[in-house]
Order: structure tokens, then sequence, then C-alpha cells
């Protein structure tokens, strides 16, 4: 398998590419990343160094690549956080080119605009980007419950509206919904859960919560959720190794007491899911 992932890069901690990368890499997957940023390190420091890089630059590296006549063997167009609309034409525009070549590749999207403690933290035209253009193109979409509410102008809580409004954003474009962080109201206190919500069906996986803020284990989620599913088909095979790789890093990060993903320490969990939580069928 071959990605194609259009993501940010920093040097020290993982996000963006430098999350997501190497995890790919680990199960088998040949990534192809191009970088939309180059920075120090993530921008929840507060300071960092280093160049937003233009979307004329990132589409001349992407052009390079489609010259290389590599497109008819992407599988997959990955992306996540979305700095500006003109990278949302960039990424639009590639996917457009890599479905030419190859029919049967597919865009899976991470629509990274916030979450329900700190709210919407991009730019107001990125949510109206991804809602109007980005999403309808995509096959594969992997927001938390914030995301999710804030795409279907929709509020999703409990199991039925989370799955209503899965279902709304299916009806934009998107075949496979993977709802990252689901908090139901009237879930057992101290777990969380992931839903991932498909034609055949939606599943659901139960986990205790772990509490940490982990820049980039979003970035993971969708890039281990997106290859499983690709290869295999199965988003309820894909949902049990995802979940499963993605706690096992947090556990490992947690327990080291450091701030920054621990993600070449917890490599065998990507090559080897433990399936520890059990997925249960929800339609």
């Amino acid at each position: 398998m071959k990605i194609l992932s259009i993501q940010s890069a920093v040097a020290y901690g993982h996000v963006g590419n430098s999350a997501a990368v190497f995890p790919l890499q680990r199960i088998g997957v040949e990534v192809l990343p191009v970088y939309t940023v180059n920075f120090s390190n993530h921008t929840g420091y507060g300071a960092w160094r280093g160049p937003l890089i233009s979307p004329a630059d990132v589409r001349d590296v992407i052009t390079g690549i489609e010259e290389r006549g590599v497109f008819g063997e992407i599988d997959v167009v990955l992306s996540g956080y979305q700095g500006s609309e003109g990278i949302g034409d960039v990424i639009l525009d590639a996917v457009a080119r890599v479905t030419a070549a190859n029919p049967a590749a597919v865009y899976s999207c991470d629509p990274v605009m916030g979450n329900a403690k700190s709210g919407c933290f991009v730019a107001p035209a990125i949510p109206i980007l991804l809602r109007e253009r980005v999403v309808p193109a995509a096959d594969i979409i992997t927001p938390n419950q914030f995301e999710l509410g804030f795409l279907t102008e929709t509020e999703p809580s409990d199991l039925e509206s989370t799955l209503a409004s899965a279902d709304a954003a299916r009806a934009m474009g998107p075949d496979v919904v993977l709802v990252t962080s689901v908090e139901r109201p009237d879930r057992p206190e101290g777990t969380i859960e992931m839903l991932a919500v498909t034609g055949d069906g939606a599943w659901i996986v139960q986990t205790p919560h772990i509490p940490m803020k982990a820049n980039g284990s979003g970035d993971v989620t969708a890039a281990l959720f997106t290859a499983h599913y690709r290869a295999s088909g199965d988003a309820a095979a894909a949902l049990a190794k995802t979940v499963s790789s993605v706690w096992d890093l947090l556990q490992l990060t947690h327990e080291s007491g450091q701030r920054e993903l621990q993600l070449v320490e917890a490599q065998e969990f990507y090559a080897h899911p433990r399936l520890q939580f059990a997925v249960t069928r929800v339609r």
C-alpha cells in the first residue's frame, strides 16, 4: 500500500506527518510525506520556529511526485490540519489527480477544527472550506465528536444522536465516518469511546479514558484506521486494531511522564495490536 500524506511536520515531537508516518511504516505501508509546514515543534508550546510552506511550493512537491509516474500506484491520499484555504485547494487538486490516475484510490480527511474543551481553534474560513468542499470529496473522515457536530450543524451527544450526525456526514459524501472521541452522557465514569459508521453498519469500542492531552494522537488514529480499513474493507477489524494501538501508545506516554507521544517506544503496539477491547455492533 502507498499513502500520499499531506500534513505538517515538526522536528521535535510528533504531530501531523511526524506522528503519522512512522506508525504507517511500522505496519508495512509505503508513505510519501508532503509537508505543509516545517516547524521546530507543535504550536501548543506557544513558541515555535520554522516556515509555513506556501501552497505553491506544496503543489510543486506534489507535481514532482506525479512526474515520477507513481500516482497510479497511490492507494490513499491522507490529509490532516489544513492551515489555509490555499492548502485545501492543493489537497483537493492532488486528490483529483491521484484518483484520475488510480480510480480505486481513496481520500481520507481528518477534518481538524477543534475539540469540546477548547472550541474551534482554526481560522474562520477553514470549517466552511471543510464543510462545503473538502468533506464532500472525501471517502473517509475521522472527526472527533465536536468536529462531527460542527461539520453537520448538529449536536451529537448520546449514541443515537451521534449515529444520526454520522449519517448526516455520510450524506455529504464520505462512505466511512470514524468518530474518534465519543463522550456519551450515560457512559461509565472514566471511559471514552470510538465509533465507526459505514453503509454496512456501525461499531463502537469503549476504553478507559487516559487523563492527558496528547498532541498528535488524532493524527496517529486517522493514519492507522485509514490504512487498516483500506487494506481489509472491514471497519470493525480496523477499529479494533486502531483503538488497541492508540490506547497502548497513550498509556505508555502517560506512564513515561513525557509531554510528547512515545511514538517509537510504542512501535510493537502498531505492528502487533493486542486487541484488548471488545468491538460492539450498534447497528
